[in-house]
C-alpha cells in the first residue's frame, strides 16, 4: 500500500485486512480526525462487507478484489467527508437510516428531542396519536417516534422530493409505512389539523456562518437543512405561525435548538399562544430542545 497526501489510498489487493486498518487509523490520525480507529474500523468493515467479528477472526486475510473500495473509502474519509455518508447510513434511535447527499446526517443530539417529545406525552405511550414532523429529511424523527408510540400515525414533509425519497425507504425498511406518510411540501403544506405531536429540527444556523461551520458539515450537509436565513429564525417564524392550526388542543410542539436559541424561539412560542414551555438539555449540557402546548384544531 502507498499513500500519496494529495491523491490518497492505494491498497492492493494482497494488503493483509489488519495492516489495511492500521494505515487507515494511522493517516486519520496524522490528519487530525477523531476517533481514528474507529473510523478505521467502520470504513474497512462496510468495504469488506463483514462485522467486526469477522476483522478480528481474520486479520491477516488480504483484501483482495476489495482494495479498491478500502482505498476509496479512506481517501473519502481523509477529505472530511464523514463515515456514515461514506458508508450510506447513520445509527439513530438503535436503528439503521439511509441516507444521502439530500438529507441531513442526523446526529445524536437530536436524539433529545424524541426523548423531550416522550416525556412530554408519557405516562401513556400506547394512546392513539397523530405525528407531524416538519423538514423530515431521513425520516429519523418520524421513524423513531413511530416505533416508540405504537399505536399512532405520522405524517413527515420535506420540501426536497429526493429527501423524501430517503424517508419513504426509510419507513419502509422499518416496517413503518402502514402508519406514516412522506408529503412533499413548504412548512404551511395544506394538512388536516389535529395533530398530538408537531416536531421538526429545522434549518438554524445563521446564514453567514455557514462558510465557518466544519467541513463534514459544511460540505456534507445539505445547504436547504443548514440555512436559517439571515438571523438562523426563518424556519422558527414560519413553523410556530402555522403550528396552531395543525395541531389538536393542547398539543405538544418540540423544536431542535441551535446554540443560543432559547430566547429568541420561546419569545416566537409565547406569542403564538403556547404554553408549558420548557427546554431539555443534550449530554453536553447545550439547550438543545424546546417544547410547549398550544393549538386548537379538533379532529
Amino acid at each position: 500500500m502507498s499513500l500519496d497526501p494529495g491523491a490518497g489510498f492505494a491498497f492492493v489487493g494482497a494488503t493483509p485486512r489488519d495492516e489495511a486498518r492500521r494505515a487507515l487509523a494511522r493517516a486519520f490520525a496524522a490528519a487530525a480526525i477523531d476517533s481514528a480507529e474507529l473510523d478505521a474500523r467502520l470504513l474497512l468493515c462496510a468495504a469488506l462487507e463483514i462485522d467486526h467479528a469477522g476483522l478480528v477472526r481474520d486479520p491477516d486475510r488480504p483484501l483482495g478484489a476489495a482494495a479498491a473500495r478500502v482505498s476509496a473509502f479512506g481517501t473519502r474519509r481523509l477529505r472530511r467527508e464523514p463515515v456514515s455518508r461514506i458508508i450510506g447510513y447513520r445509527e439513530f434511535w438503535r436503528s439503521p437510516f439511509k441516507i444521502d447527499s439530500s438529507v441531513l446526517d442526523p446526529r445524536p443530539d437530536t436524539e433529545t428531542l424524541i426523548e423531550a417529545v416522550l416525556d412530554r406525552i408519557s405516562p401513556d405511550l400506547h394512546r392513539e396519536r397523530r405525528l407531524l414532523d416538519l423538514g423530515a429529511g431521513s425520516g429519523a424523527i418520524l421513524c423513531a417516534l413511530l416505533q416508540e408510540l405504537p399505536r399512532s400515525f405520522g405524517v413527515g414533509v420535506d420540501l426536497s422530493p429526493a429527501a423524501c425519497a430517503i424517508a419513504r425507504d426509510n419507513l419502509a425498511a422499518l416496517g413503518l409505512s402502514s402508519r406514516g406518510a412522506i408529503l412533499c411540501g413548504d412548512w404551511t403544506l395544506p394538512l388536516r389539523g389535529g395533530f398530538d405531536v408537531l416536531a421538526s429540527n429545522p434549518p438554524y444556523i445563521v446564514r453567514d456562518e455557514i462558510a465557518g461551520l466544519e467541513a463534514d458539515v459544511r460540505d456534507f450537509d445539505p445547504r436547504l437543512a443548514l440555512d436559517g436565513g439571515e438571523d438562523g429564525l426563518a424556519a422558527y417564524r414560519a413553523i410556530i405561525s402555522a403550528a396552531p392550526a395543525h395541531l389538536a388542543p393542547g398539543g405538544t410542539i418540540a423544536l431542535e435548538l441551535g446554540q443560543g436559541q432559547r430566547a429568541a424561539v420561546e419569545g416566537l412560542l409565547r406569542a403564538a399562544g403556547f404554553t408549558r414551555i420548557a427546554v431539555r438539555m443534550d449530554l453536553a449540557g447545550v439547550e438543545r430542545v424546546i417544547v410547549g402546548e398550544g393549538g386548537g384544531i379538533a379532529i
